[in-house]
């Protein structure tokens, strides 16, 4: 199989997998809005900050270094499984002792049962997590899809039956251990073909996976800290309540670019790294998963932007007003957010994570300050726009990272990027005329909204883009 066929049948069961996962991640927060109050999700966002914080170090960063390097020693892969087991057995006893602390920043009891629960997430994920990087590497992205639809369904039913239950916080945090356990249970099942590990521990074996990953981990550590100072200060500052609905417009506007950008990008680099070398084909590489991501991303979030005052009443209920602004404001964040993963793709594929190491450094320098000043003035809006005003300086210096691995490009992007702008600019001007038409706002009226747009973007797109012959031929390839 080539690897454009490779791409595209890894592509295929990628987006099926996170087609169905969206969904029921949707319908899992449109119930939960509905039994919970606001300050459920700010708790368990937190819970959320800290297993991701923690994540940075138990996993250091081998799952791209295996993937580069296409490591298949037996030795170096036990090595590695067995650090990643030791890693996450301490680190699950910090986060466990560390309530405490937790509890005193966000003035919340209710966090010591959350964070200690969380604990057993470090245990769990571990135990198979090396099997996916396998499979990943292998492009076994059927396998990947099964695990990934098969952990989403288990964890949303226990959410959704322990919420209904009056389990409230602890029903999103058991359904996330819900979710995991599958996961990590199918990984081994899947991936035990591809390795068994040996009771043989050396680090002089894996010297090379761990200079690798200490740039990776920099860059999470770093990483992190940019992309969550927001959630981080929120809860200190103006409490978990208000970081509940900030936590939901996010996942309103930025999870599904979350969840459809790492589909290209999570076929793309294991082939791109095969070819790392060449240049040029990094680079036209670089602008198909640009032009790509515009077309699939840019269309769902100016739909939304537009729509956000008719979907918040009816996906989340009543209570949720506030949320609208904040996510008008994260269509643009995530504008911006989709438009610089693709880098990652790069830098890796290049053997340079150093570079985004450096690039999150100085987005944390500007974002952070931001963030203070304008949460002090203007609550949790003015940090939403703090947030934007970062990220569009995370993406100019993204950029310039871009021209120095492949070298000029903007001029191309520009002429990619056209099509959709202008595709949704009418899109946009189309539903907003029916809107001023509408008489209220209905489940009716919302599904014309979305059908209009839906049917005046995929036109366009047919006719000026993609002709349907074109698609056509496509869809018997695939």
């Amino acid at each position: 199989m080539s690897h454009k066929q490779q791409a595209i049948s890894g592509g295929k069961w990628m987006s099926t997998s996170t087609a169905i996962s969206t969904v029921f991640q949707f319908g899992q927060v449109a119930v939960l809005a509905r039994l919970l109050e606001p300050s459920v999700f700010g708790i368990v966002s937190v819970s959320t900050l800290m297993i991701a914080f923690f994540n940075i170090f138990a996993n250091l960063g081998f799952s791209n270094s295996i993937i580069y390097k296409q490591e298949e020693d037996r030795l170096v892969l036990s090595t590695i499984y067995l650090l990643n087991l030791g890693l996450g057995l301490v680190i699950g006893i910090i986060v466990f002792f560390s309530w405490p602390l937790v509890v005193a920043y966000y003035k919340e009891p209710r966090l010591e049962n959350v964070i200690k629960l969380s604990s057993l997430y470090f245990i769990i994920v571990y135990i198979g997590q090396i099997y996916l990087f396998l499979l990943q590497k292998d492009l076994r992205f059927k396998a990947v899809a099964s695990i990934d639809i098969t952990g989403t369904i288990a964890g949303t039913a226990v959410t959704i039956l322990l919420a209904y239950n009056g389990f409230a916080e602890l029903a999103l945090i058991l359904g996330q251990l819900a979710q995991q356990t599958a996961k990590s249970v199918l990984q081994m099942i899947y991936g035990i073909r591809l390795f068994s590990p040996l009771l043989k521990f050396d680090l002089s074996l894996i010297k090379d996976h761990l200079r690798f990953g200490l740039y990776n981990v920099g860059d999470g550590l770093v990483g992190f800290i940019q992309a969550n100072s927001d959630n981080i200060l929120i809860g200190g500052m103006l409490g978990v309540k208000q970081l509940g609905y900030y936590t939901l417009a996010s996942q309103l506007a930025v999870f599904p670019i979350n969840r459809l950008s790492p589909i290209i990008l999570q076929v793309a680099y294991p082939i791109l790294a095969k070819f790392k070398d060449d240049t040029d084909e990094l680079k036209k590489s670089y602008l198909t998963i640009l032009d790509l991501m515009s077309f699939i991303n840019l269309p769902l979030l100016a739909g939304l932007f537009i729509t956000a005052d008719s979907v918040v009443p009816l996906f989340y209920g009543p209570g949720w007003e506030p949320t609208i602004l904040l996510i008008r404001i994260f269509v643009f964040i995530s504008i911006f957010t989709y438009l610089s993963h693709p880098l990652f793709t790069l830098a890796f594929s290049k053997g340079k994570p150093k570079l985004l190491f450096y690039l999150n450094v100085i987005t944390l320098v500007v974002k952070i300050p931001l963030i203070y000043i304008f949460g002090n003035y203007w609550g949790v809006t003015g940090i939403a726009y703090a947030f934007l005003i970062a990220t569009a300086v995370n993406l100019i210096i993204n950029f310039r990272m871009v021209h120095l691995l492949v070298g000029s490009f903007l001029a191309d992007f520009g002429r990619n990027i056209a099509k959709p702008v202008v595709f949704c600019l009418v899109m946009v001007g189309a539903i907003a005329l029916y809107k001023s038409f509408a008489d209220s706002v209905n489940v009716v009226n919302t599904a014309v909204e979305i059908i209009l747009g839906g049917i005046l973007f995929i036109g366009l797109t047919l006719r000026f883009k993609i002709p349907l012959a074109e698609l056509k031929t496509f869809g018997k390839n695939v």
